[in-house]
């Protein structure tokens, strides 16, 4: 393995002023609520409306302003995660099954009852991350969701996510940004009551604060930077390379962009093709720097190699540009999401094409895939004994007990095997 193209060294996501910043805010939230709440949002967005529930008024005004060609283009983005979501759902079941005599074991799957929806609003305001949340989690059959996001203005939230969090079906609405949007949903903000779990991408400030809620809430995945790698032999087209690269790049100064192949021309012709593009590009500004700074071109001899160098970077996105893409199908193991060919490209993922873009990053895709529709059901499990089946049973689950010196475990299953055994019991442990 060689590089053409090197990043800077792996600098710390998380420094320890994020840290205690994050801290202290979710401290304050949780001792005096919605105050705190409205303090942090006056210093970080200049944003203190008399309340930070979206309105009715304000959500008739993005329906109104909604442009027809986004509108369309949205309610073709809701319709793919509802029914990509749908589809997953469909192969998860409940189920009870006679494992022996007289026991019957089962798993059922529960919404979790009060879910916060969070969508970025930072550099984009994102539209798909409000569909890929709220969505999702209705898909679940979640009886409420409350969708948060930042204002972009003093008007409030963006107006097409604000439809989009509307029409994916968010129970409760409140513009309100960043980490203390992370805590009102913890701890509760104005008349709404806490969530259980928290979903949705986010900043560093907002991963941290995710990280720290973890316990009191649930959450769906930490996730970083966003991440794309290509992995190309000879037959890719360097353009498209060099343009899917620069696509993932904008996401912001700090997302890596890799390029693994098997073919050095192919290599040195990305990399030309990267400058090309930026001499045009609508948003290098951002591109650029992540390139600069975190771009990778890595030459490798064959198509294990490529193989293994995915498998370690476990990338959040990975693209396959290969003769023969479905070898690699087969064999990868370490991925967030996989695009397949040349006519497959991260950005239908991101926007479009049904599959959720809320991915692992920094190599957690080596234990973990991303938010998909189960993240917001509980996997439970019931068991029911006939007498038959506790006969079974009991005892051995009384002498692992005795093993384990856990006398009252014991006692409770050879009270099944004999309901006279009661008045023995202080005889038993005696002995």
């Amino acid at each position: 393995m060689r590089y053409l193209k090197e990043p800077l060294p792996p600098t710390e996501e998380v420094t320890q002023e994020i840290r205690a910043t994050v801290s202290r805010i979710l401290l304050d939230v949780e001792r005096e609520g919605t105050t705190a709440i409205r303090r942090y949002s006056e210093q970080f967005d200049n944003w203190s409306p008399a309340s930070f529930r979206v309105s009715t008024e304000a959500i008739e005004r993005a329906y109104n302003d909604m442009d027809d060609n986004v509108r369309n283009s949205s309610r073709f983005l809701i319709d793919q995660v509802t029914n990509f979501a749908r589809l997953q759902r469909a192969t998860l079941t409940d189920f009870e099954a006679e494992t022996l005599p007289g026991v019957i074991l089962g798993q059922k799957w529960i919404p979790i009852t009060n879910v916060g929806a969070y969508s970025p609003g930072g550099y984009y305001p994102l539209i798909a991350s409000a569909v890929m949340t709220v969505a999702t989690a209705k898909v679940a059959d979640v009886p409420r969701v409350l969708a948060t996001a930042p204002p972009r203005d003093q008007d409030g939230m963006h107006g097409p996510q604000l439809w989009a969090m509307v029409e994916s079906g968010a129970d409760e609405i409140f513009c309100v940004g960043g980490v203390q949007a992370m805590a009102a949903m913890a701890f509760g903000i104005e008349d709404a009551e806490p969530v259980d779990m928290i979903a949705g991408p986010g900043n560093a400030y907002v991963a941290e604060a995710k990280r720290q809620l973890f316990g009191k809430v649930g959450i769906d995945l930490l996730a970083g930077p966003t991440e794309i790698m290509i992995i190309a032999d000879d037959s890719a087209d360097p353009a498209i390379l060099a343009c899917d690269l620069l696509g993932q790049a904008e996401h912001g100064p700090t997302s890596p962009g890799i390029l693994a192949t098997t073919s050095e021309e192919i290599g040195r012709e990305t990399i030309r093709e990267v400058h090309r593009w930026l001499e045009t590009w609508p948003t290098a500004e951002m591109s650029s720097r992540s390139w600069r700074d975190y771009g990778t071109v890595i030459v490798v001899d064959d198509d294990e190699e490529l193989r293994q160098v995915a498998d370690e970077i476990a990338p959040e996105h990975l693209e396959v540009h290969t003769r023969n893409p479905d070898w690699f199908v087969e064999r990868l193991t370490n991925y967030g999401g996989l695009f397949i060919g040349t006519h497959s490209t991260v950005a239908y993922g991101d926007k479009a094409m049904g599959t959720n873009h809320t991915l692992p990053t920094r190599k957690a895709a080596r234990y973990t895939g991303g938010l998909w529709v189960g993240k917001f059901l509980k996997t439970v499990t019931t068991s029911r004994c006939t007498p038959e089946g506790s006969y079974m049973v009991a005892e051995h689950s009384a002498v692992v007990a005795d093993a384990e010196l856990m006398e009252g475990h014991a006692v409770s299953a050879r009270l099944r095997l004999n309901p006279e055994y009661f008045p023995d019991i202080m005889e038993y442990i005696s002995d």
